[in-house]
């Protein structure tokens, strides 16, 4: 899917000159080389650099870049703190004493659900359709195996770059073995506003990856692939997909898994 917005590759240092028209190349969008200011006439830049690569807002007052990072920030205090196989999405992925299913998370995104799912001891196999988010992603895993910390957990995680709905079909004609026990569904919502309320991350994946109009076919092709559940993360007052009631729900304050149970986990 390409983007909806316009782009450029760029980079600062010539150090990343090389990296930056090589990525530019393998997208198919113009690299150009910038130095302070982003008010330039595209509406982001994917900038290479020596520290990650990130999508910059353009603009004359653009806020900060994106980019994947699993050692710091809210993913780093969220694994060391956040509950553990108590966390909701690990209920709702049936993580239990003893239990670890296989996942498939083909909704990847910035794969911090992904993470938190591997660094509870379960293998993930993401599926990211944006060619954009897939290279900031893999930029991420890249990075953090390099961590001894976090290199197991990485190691713990796949990521493929393909249609979400074409992946799951092609699985639905292979053993059932070979299928992820639990497929994992965080759809795009497709909120129109863009208010103050609503986070950077979500504005900048709405421009670049637009919305999930695939969502209600996700869930039907899931649920002939998953050996044991679907879950679909939702926001909390949203619309079931499909209009298809789950099994079950667990509901938080802004946002609702919705489980589709098929068969005990073992």
């Amino acid at each position: 899917m390409s983007s909806i917005v316009s782009l450029a590759c760029a980079w600062q240092d010539q150090s990343t000159k090389a990296s930056a028209e090589a990525l530019a190349k393998s997208l198919d969008l113009p690299c150009i080389q910038v130095e302070h200011s982003f008010d330039l006439p595209y509406s982001y830049i994917l900038l290479v650099n020596d520290m990650a690569l990130q999508i910059q807002p353009c603009g004359k007052k653009p806020p900060g870049t994106i980019y994947v990072d699993f050692s710091g920030g809210a993913v780093a205090h969220r694994r060391q703190y956040g509950g553990g196989q108590g966390q909701m999405i690990a209920k709702a992925c049936g993580i239990t004493q003893g239990i670890r299913p296989s996942i498939a998370d083909v909704t990847a995104g910035l794969g911090r659900d992904a993470f938190v799912l591997a660094s509870l001891g379960c293998h993930v196999q993401m599926i990211e359709r944006s060619r954009i988010i897939y290279h900031l992603l893999n930029d991420g895993l890249e990075r953090a195996s390099h961590d001894l910390e976090l290199s197991p957990i990485i190691a713990r995680m796949a990521l493929e770059h393909c249609d979400a709905v074409n992946w799951l079909k092609q699985r639905a004609e292979m053993a059932v073995e070979v299928c992820p026990q639990v497929v994992y569904l965080d759809p795009m919502f497709p909120h129109r506003e863009k208010s103050a309320l609503v986070k950077k991350e979500m504005l900048v994946f709405r421009d670049i990856v637009g919305a999930d109009d695939d969502a209600d076919a996700l869930l039907e092709q899931a649920l002939q692939v998953a050996q044991c559940r679907v879950v679909v993360k939702r926001p909390r007052k949203a619309p079931c997909l499909m209009n298809r009631a789950p099994s079950y729900q667990l509901e938080g304050k802004s946002s609702r898994f919705d489980i589709y149970a098929l068969k005990k986990i073992t």
